[in-house]
């Protein structure tokens, strides 16, 4: 029996390798996406239904074609700087085109639901190693919308039956092994993208956003995940449903966080070459440290992150950044 699974955002970074990822597993994945921030180029394992999350007519039509047996949302407005400057456009976005989507979904009796979350819904807690029962206390906009996406999963659940899985999950890095898919914004606001591209010229200079953060070098420090071990846990969080399991949170993160500073010097060993710098204010929303604290997933998952050192992230992102890139 074939088995679809309908991916909003398929065809942006993450969501393009939960596609390859489902496709190995076996399964169909139908992407689903505006094509606002994501590429047709990244849609590689599955049909594409172009469409925006705001069009009810559009979403009830693709489920009715491909009967999926479950959703993987990923699509979403991520921008923490942005949010803080116009909140509404995230609240209206992220929230109310989910909204949208679960009622579809119920309505298609579709009730197995994989949630991209963030750690952003804990907001900025300092030196806490932050697990899945840690207080959620969002600073911006975009993680206010994550958290309140969570909340209106668990009120479906009780009304209709909805079950889901919830990844809270830390930063995302690296980039698909074999290169076929990568990361590829536009504007482009992640770290390590961002000094590859100063690395090779791309761009002038890597800016240090705040060096006065309470830190042993005063940068922020992050929780890097591969973006492979990432969906290689949705995958598992699609069987965790399929299984009759009930709804549940996970954490998804190596357990060591990094300062900028630290991931600019791994850069250097790994690519050999040096990193223009220019040292730049703090940026409104940024937390000083995130790291994951939490073993749930691979305890109750059976996860097993293979990439999520930060060499192993730099490499591979490295590799896809000298390779023909779509959309570049």
């Amino acid at each position: 029996m074939t088995k679809h699974v309908l991916v909003t955002g398929g065809a942006g970074y993450i969501g393009s390798h939960a596609c390859k990822a489902l496709r190995n597993a076996g399964y169909v994945p139908v992407t689903f996406d505006s094509l606002l921030t994501g590429w047709e180029g990244a849609v590689k394992f599955g049909p594409f239904e172009q469409g925006d999350l705001a069009d009810r007519a559009r979403l009830d039509e693709v489920f009715a074609k491909w009967k999926p047996v479950a959703v993987m949302h990923f699509a979403a407005l991520s921008l923490v700087g942005e949010s803080m400057k116009d909140p509404g456009k995230y609240w209206r976005t992220n929230v109310l085109c989910a909204l949208n989507l679960i009622e579809a979904a119920v309505a298609a009796n579709c009730k197995q639901f994989v949630f991209s979350s963030t750690c952003a819904t804990y907001g900025d807690q300092d030196g806490v190693l932050l697990d899945e029962n840690a207080r959620q206390l969002p600073i911006n906009a975009y993680g206010g919308s994550k958290r309140a996406i969570e909340d209106m999963l668990r009120d479906f659940g009780a009304s209709d039956g909805l079950r889901s899985v919830i990844f809270r999950y830390f930063n995302v890095a690296g980039c698909d092994p074999e290169a076929e898919i990568g990361e590829n914004h536009e504007p482009e606001t992640h770290l390590i993208p961002l000094m590859l591209d100063a690395i090779d010229g791309r761009r002038p200079a890597l800016t240090v956003f705040g060096s006065d953060y309470p830190t042993p070098d005063g940068t922020c420090i992050r929780d890097y995940v591969h973006v492979s071990d990432l969906v290689d846990a949705h995958v598992l969080g699609l069987k965790w449903l399929e299984d009759g399991k009930p709804s549940d949170v996970f954490c998804l993160g190596s357990g060591t966080g990094f300062s900028v500073r630290e991931v600019i010097a791994k850069s250097r060993s790994v690519t050999n070459r040096d990193v223009p710098i220019i040292e730049g204010e703090r940026r409104p929303g940024d937390a000083a440290s995130l790291v994951c604290g939490s073993t749930k997933a691979v305890k109750e998952l059976g996860w097993q992150p293979k990439r999520s050192d930060l060499e192993t992230m730099i490499a591979d992102a490295w590799r896809w950044h000298q390779s023909p890139r779509f959309g570049a």
